[in-house]
Formats: C-alpha cells, structure tokens, sequence
C-alpha cells in the first residue's frame, strides 16, 4: 500500500525556486558582464546604460542568493521539518546504501530504503553544491566591495581584501568565480535528469515533491 509523505516543508520549497530564479539571473547577467552580446540601441544620447543593468541585476539577484542561502543553512541545522535531510547524512557513510543506490541507477537493484530525504550520490551532490555557493558569494563579495566603497561595500571592504589575499589576489577570485559558475551550469541538466529518473523509475513523486512538499511511500517503509 502506498501513502502521502510530507517530505519538503514550506520554507525549503521557497528557498529552493528562488535559488534556481537567482541561478539563472546571475548566470546570464554575469556572462554579460564577462562579455557583453547585446549591443545598445544608440540615440545619441548618453543614456541607455545597458552594462549598468546587467550588474544592477546581478548584485541584486548576488544578495538575493546571499540571503536564501543562509537561510537554507538555518533551515537545515534548526528547523524541525528538515530533520529528514539531516538523516540522510547517516545514510550517505553507509556504504550498504551505496553500493545499492549504484546498483539502482544501473537498473540491476531496487532503490534502497533510505532513512533521510537525499541518497547518497543526492548527499554528496548537494554538499558540492553548497560549498560552491559559499565560495561564489564569497568570491562575488570580493568582486562587489571592490567596485563600490560605500554602505555595504564599506561595510565588508576590509574583511573581504583579506579573503581577496587569502585565495591569491583579485584576478584568481575572478577566475574562480567563473568556475564555480560552470559548476552550476554543470550540476543542473545533471539534477534534472536524475530528479525525473527517480520520479518515473522509482514511482515516488520526486518532482512534484518540491512543489507540493508530498512524497509517495510504500507504507511498509
């Protein structure tokens, strides 16, 4: 017999789709600010700023990012619902439920009864990808307080030159921040692809579990 489990409370499920808008706003714009495609219609006048733009989405969509992201780590230390993503870390040092999660991506083995919300291969992906939000914040930070100095920029500027010196000057952040670009541009047909695999394979509702917060069980797990 299968039934409905809450699986994803409201706030995740929020912070999960603002991440992916920002993602998609951030990579655009900042391929623009890298190298900019579109040319401005000229009218003679001084006033159509279309780089300014760009990086006024950019920051803007950069704190946005900043804000969602810290709170997806309070979430996920403090708040009772996520109590399933913090068991999934017992799973992912089992090596038992690794061994059968591969086997179940080759389509030799069943998927292996879980006791968080993220397997293994899930775990360890998400973990990269947290860790590659927290450096290109940090590294679009180091970028930001070097451009403006005043209010926020102020506020950061020296805590972020000594971050700047630590990763070995202002053209190594650049490039890092590039490449942890491409990390999420990397990781997200990959996300898809595997998200859609587990919901038609597995019959447990995996996309539409990030929308309406329900997983589908058999009731004897």
């Amino acid at each position: 017999m299968i039934k409905k489990h809450y699986e994803f409370s409201y706030w995740l499920r929020v912070t999960h789709w603002i991440r992916v808008v920002a993602i998609i706003v951030l990579t655009v714009s900042g391929f623009y600010i890298a190298s900019p495609f579109i040319t401005p219609a000229s009218g003679g006048e001084p006033t159509n700023f279309m780089n300014a733009l760009f990086r006024s989405w950019h920051i803007i969509f950069g704190f946005l990012l900043i804000a969602v992201t810290i709170g997806k780590f309070y979430l996920f230390i403090f708040d009772k619902q996520s109590q399933v993503e913090r068991k999934s870390f017992w799973d992912f040092i089992n090596p038992k439920t690794w061994i059968q999660q591969i086997g179940y991506y080759l389509l030799v083995s069943k998927h292996p009864h879980t006791k968080g919300a993220y397997n293994p291969l899930q775990f360890l992906a998400y973990a990269g990808i947290y860790i590659s939000l927290v450096m290109i914040s940090l590294t679009g930070l180091i970028l930001y307080v070097n451009v403006y100095h005043d209010g926020m920029g102020g506020l950061l500027y020296d805590v972020m030159r000594n971050f700047e010196a630590i990763l070995g000057g202002l053209a190594w952040v650049r490039q890092l921040h590039h490449i942890f670009m491409w990390i999420f541009i990397i990781f997200l047909p990959i996300h898809v692809y595997l998200v859609i695999f587990n919901s038609v394979y597995g019959k447990h509702g995996d996309v539409d579990s990030i929308v309406s917060g329900y997983k589908w069980v058999k009731e004897k797990e």
